[in-house]
């Protein structure tokens, strides 16, 4: 049977870090220490026997992503077989304008997305001249209905509430020969979900969660309302799943550039790995 890999290719919140405009401890770091950057949060499900792989998010910061990727798995100028996404935020789609005539100049990639969003990518400028064009072929997925890649691989859609302007939002089962993960890097707050996540998590092997706030303090110290960028706080998650730690791997993504749990002093992170749960880091891989 072959491997599969879950790679994880970005774990920042959408303008990643630094972040735009912001001078905060963070992102002072990040500016001088290229180490201590993170890239919006994506993953890539690798099938290295078979030289393919694929896709979920297009994040602005795809090309670094993709190169770094293709250069690791012997794979040098070889697309991505398919690309799921989540939703229409900023550091989720915007990608797949490099696909365009202007970069890459890709021939029928497929893309999929909810109905909503793929609307979006077929009405809406510029995004319809990537489907005018045929750069990319935009398939509706729905729901769980699961979506099989490979002989041993499903990715499965699952809708969450998450502030829905533009298009509905998905989490995704990612399932392999072995393991399967569960990959919800955006959600409003647990209790407007129909699903339990507990539940969630007594299912899964891993999760990678959303985890862009810690506390409500993290905005304020930067001027910002929380209130306005809804997300469940890191605190909250681990007191829900605290009980599945020994069971199921948690690690959270999706990382705001204010987080503390990020911070260089690593302080709170070892708090969190005390009680079991742990930080996604880019370039991680997961052995499906």
């Amino acid at each position: 049977m072959s491997e599969v890999i879950l790679h994880v290719l970005g774990t920042a919140q959408d303008a990643g870090l630094p972040h735009p405009n912001c001078f905060c401890k963070n992102c002072s770091r990040a500016m001088v220490d290229p180490q201590f950057r993170r890239s919006a949060a994506s993953l890539a499900v690798v099938l290295p026997d078979e030289k393919q792989w694929h896709l979920i998010d297009a994040t602005p910061d795809l090309k670094e992503q993709m190169a770094r990727l293709q250069i690791k798995y012997g794979m040098k100028a070889k697309l991505m077989e398919s690309i799921f996404l989540t939703h229409a935020h900023l550091g989720h789609y915007p990608g797949l304008l490099f696909l365009g005539r202007e970069a890459v100049g890709a021939n029928g990639m497929p893309v999929m997305a909810g109905g909503k969003m793929k609307r979006l990518l077929e009405e809406q400028a510029p995004w319809s001249q990537l489907t005018q064009l045929g750069n990319i072929d935009v398939q509706e997925i729905a729901d769980e209905q699961a979506i099989r890649i490979s002989p041993h691989v499903t990715v499965t859609p699952v809708d969450v509430p998450h502030r829905n302007e533009f298009s509905e939002t998905f989490a995704f089962w990612i399932k392999g020969p072995h393991k399967q993960v569960f990959y919800v890097p955006d959600i409003d707050r647990w209790d407007d979900w129909g699903e339990d996540v507990r539940s969630i998590c007594r299912q899964a092997d891993i999760c990678l969660v959303d985890g862009t706030f810690y506390s409500v303090k993290d905005l304020s110290d930067i001027g910002r309302d929380y209130r306005e960028i809804p997300h469940p706080l890191m605190l909250d998650t681990m007191e829900r799943l605290q009980d599945f730690t020994n069971q199921t791997d948690i690690y959270f993504t999706h990382l705001n550039h204010s987080n503390p749990a990020i911070d260089p002093d690593q302080s709170i992170r070892r708090e969190m790995e005390a009680k079991g749960f742990h930080i996604a880091e880019e370039g991680m891989e997961i052995i499906l």
